[in-house]
Parts: structure tokens; C-alpha cells; sequence
């Protein structure tokens, strides 16, 4: 199965699912040295939040049902773009290895696409798993996974501007294929960005129905990289914040406001077109069918948040909290109507929207988070935003335009990357492959 702008997922048969993995050659020497040795990687756990109250027999079934879905790897676009979003994320940033070379980094990506080609099908990383190898050996993969489906798994792979070309020149001879839009991002009014969670020369997004799924996901692949690249920061994230399909309701952010009303949807193929997918006519042409992947951590300040009377907090989303209406009138998917006063002229609604931004869309995909607490006992909570477009350039225009966001008092970005998403991977092939012919 191919992802398309539908995204039309399938529950793959134990046949299909085997012949979808295998028709990539496997993993390299390199990369079955990494699940031998992986073992020095730091574990990574995370935390399941309370299930939804009640165990309603329809919910119930409707769980089974995702957690039985399953996105195909390969494909034209790669899946977890306009996939219907998951609830949880696991995100991973990483830094290719001193010494490392251009075999090097291209073994990788055939390691990780062979890999991510079965786990995305509810398999095992390689053919003998977690416990089908030699039992004086680590196994091929850490097993947690075991007995789990699919869950909706996809895997997005990135490439930073650092991949192209760093302090140490060019690395790995691409330099001159680096896509001229793909530019470290500008400052922007309410950055506090912290440099050991933000940028990174590739990066891994793990979207699923299950957190154990995703988390996975991103530690076997973190494993299969050893020797070749490190885990450079990562992030878990829950309940996501916008929807991609019109099937899916609008979800809401820990602000507790409706996110994600206005997004582009997968089956608006003209939409898509003209502001996620990268154009054959676009530079460079390896990235025709791909998109820019903008990543920000944006911490909530939730207990100033929570102490907002009800009316000030409406007016400074634009937005009813309850319903989700613009403040205008109507329901939640009425046009907003600027004209009047109703809608502050700096709410985070107008100052967003795409009739005050020349046409300007993104395609929204982010998630919540909680680390823990803080030395001073608040919530360190907030939004994941990650963003997909056609050129960087409207994300930079759109955050701009945000500087005198009312929400800006109650918000900070601590943590900031860019990555261009190659198109999808040819069954066989690896994603990136496009960039070394």
C-alpha cells in the first residue's frame, strides 16, 4: 500500500506485512553491529496517561480497530504527514558521528528504511527479532514491542541543514545538493531556545495509536544507528493537537482551546499541492513529493494561564473555549469575520489566519507534552508544534506575523529545528536515495 492524500490505511495480512518488509534487502554489517552493541544506549521509558473514563464497548472497539491499522513505509509522500494523526509522538533528533563518511551515512538510511519497512507493519526490526537470534548474543530488537500491533505507526525522516555542510566543511559531498531553502530559522520575538534541544543533522518523527509502539520505534532505530549517529534530544508527546482528516474531531491543547480548526486536510489535494508538497518545478528536484518539516517546542506557562478570567482568555485565542466559534459568531468551522471589533486585532485567531497572511496554509501536526515539574513545582507543559509546508518561508512569514500575539504573555519557543522530508521511498529503495543518485 502506498500512502496517497487520502491515506487510506489498511490491515495488513502476516503475508502482506512479511512481503512488504522483505522486498528491502535488510539491515548492513553497520547496522547489525548497532542492535549487537546498542545495549550502551540509555533506556528511555515513558509515561501512559489514565485511559478514557468509562470503557464504553463502542470506544472500546474502536481502539482495537487503530491499534490494528497499519501505514505502508513506501509510498510516494512518506507516511506521518497527512496520515490521520496518532495520539502519540515520540520525536528524535541526531548527530551524525565524527569520522563517519558518506557510505556511512547512506547505510544508514537503507538501515533505517528496511527497519521502519516492518515495525510500521507490527514486525520486528530483523527476521530473528527479540528472541529468535542466538541466546549468547543480544537480541536484534529490545522486545518491548512484542504481542503489540501496528497501532498506526508511521516514521518520518528528516534531513537538517547541518547534514549538508558544518564546521567540519563537507562531510559527505552533498553540499551542493542542499535544497537552498533549507536554512537554519531566524530569531523570532519570544525565542529562549535551548541549544540541547533544538536543530540536529536528521531527525526521526514516530507517530502511533500506542505510546509503547512509539517509543519502540524510536529506540531500536536509535540502536540500529550506533557508531554512526547519536541521539542528539528527544521528545515524547500525547493527545494531539489538530486533526488531518474530516473524519477526526478537532482536539484541543492544554490551554484547554480546540487546536487545529482551520488545518489542511489530506483529501484536499489542491491545498496540499500548493503549500505542503515540494513541486517538480521546485529546487532542488530529489525533492519533488517531499515537504519542510518545522519543529518547535513551546513551553505553556500553564499556571498563569489558569488564573485568565474566562472572557479575557476568548478574547485572547479569538475563539469560544467551550464550542470552539470564532468570537464573530456561528459555529466552530464558520469563517471568522475580521470587520468588526469582535476578533481582537491581535488575537492569536487573526494574527493567524490565512486571509490576514496573503493565503499563507501550513500543515499542522503537533502534540502535547509534560516533563515533570520544575524547580519551582509548575507544570513543564506545553505544545510540540511541528509543522509541514512547501517552503520554509511560510512558516517564517506566519511566525513573523505572530509577534504581537496576545498569547505571546503566556507561551515561550525553548526548543527549535528545520528538516527537509524527502519524498517517500520506492519499495526496495531507501528514503533519501534520491539525494545521491
Amino acid at each position: 500500500m502506498s500512502e496517497s492524500t487520502t491515506d487510506a490505511a489498511t490491515t495488513a495480512s502476516d503475508d502482506d506485512a512479511v512481503a512488504a518488509a522483505s522486498s528491502s534487502p535488510g539491515l548492513s554489517r553497520r547496522g547489525l553491529l548497532g542492535l549487537a552493541l546498542g545495549g550502551g544506549v540509555a533506556g528511555l521509558a515513558v509515561g501512559v496517561g489514565a485511559g478514557v473514563a468509562g470503557g464504553v464497548a463502542l470506544g472500546r472497539a474502536r481502539a482495537a480497530e487503530e491499534a490494528q491499522t497499519a501505514y505502508d513505509f513506501f509510498g510516494a509522500h512518506q507516511a506521518g504527514i497527512t496520515t490521520p494523526v496518532q495520539e502519540h509522538l515520540h520525536f528524535a533528533s541526531f548527530d551524525m558521528m565524527p569520522r563517519t563518511d558518506r557510505d556511512d551515512l547512506i547505510s544508514l538510511l537503507q538501515d533505517w528504511s528496511y527497519a521502519a519497512s516492518r515495525i510500521t507493519q507490527g514486525l520486528e526490526v530483523s527476521a530473528t527479532g527479540a528472541v529468535g537470534g542466538d541466546a549468547e548474543e543480544p537480541p536484534d530488537d529490545t522486545g518491548e514491542a512484542q504481542g503489540l500491533p501496528a497501532a498506526g505507526l508511521t516514521i518520518t525522516i528528516g534531513f537538517g541543514p547541518s547534514l549538508f555542510e558544518n564546521e567540519d566543511g563537507d562531510r559527505y559531498g552533498i553540499a551542493d545538493r542542499r535544497p537552498q531553502a533549507l536554512e537554519r530559522l531566524p530569531p523570532f520575538v519570544g525565542d529562549d531556545l535551548d541549544p540541547a534541544h533544538s536543530q540536529g543533522d536528521l531527525c526521526i518523527q514516530a507517530c502511533a495509536d500506542d505510546p509503547q509502539v512509539a517509543v519502540h520505534a524510536i529506540r531500536n532505530l536509535s540502536r540500529i544507528a550506533f557508531g554512526r549517529a547519536r541521539l542528539r534530544w528527544s521528545q515524547l508527546g500525547f493527545g494531539k493537537t489538530s486533526r488531518t482528516t474530516s473524519a477526526q474531531a478537532t482536539p484541543r491543547n492544554l490551554f484547554g482551546f480546540k487546536d487545529g480548526t482551520a488545518n489542511i486536510l489530506a483529501d484536499d489535494a489542491k491545498a496540499l499541492e500548493q503549500n505542503v508538497w515540494v513541486a517538480v518545478s521546485d529546487e532542488p528536484g530529489w525533492m519533488a513529493g517531499g515537504s519542510y518539516l518545522v519543529a518547535r517546542k513551546i513551553a505553556m506557562l500553564i499556571e498563569t494561564w489558569d488564573r485568565v478570567r474566562l472572557s479575557e482568555q476568548d478574547a485572547i485565542i479569538g475563539r469560544e473555549k467551550g464550542s470552539g466559534a470564532p468570537l464573530s459568531g456561528g459555529d466552530e468551522f464558520t469563517e471568522p469575520k475580521f470587520s468588526g471589533t469582535a476578533i481582537d486585532a491581535n488575537s492569536h485567531v487573526r494574527l493567524a489566519h490565512p486571509d490576514q497572511n496573503d493565503g499563507i496554509r501550513i500543515l499542522r501536526r503537533g502534540f502535547n507534552y509534560v516533563d515533570g515539574n520544575n524547580e519551582l513545582g509548575r507544570l513543564a507543559a506545553g505544545l510540540f508544534f511541528l509543522s509541514y509546508q512547501r517552503d520554509p518561508q511560510q512558516f517564517i512569514a506566519l511566525q513573523k506575523r505572530l509577534s504581537t500575539d496576545l498569547m505571546s504573555e503566556y507561551i515561550r519557543h525553548v526548543g527549535s529545528g528545520i528538516w527537509a522530508v524527502p519524498p517517500g521511498a520506492a519499495s526496495g529503495s531507501y528514503v533519501g536515495a534520491g539525494l545521491f543518485a
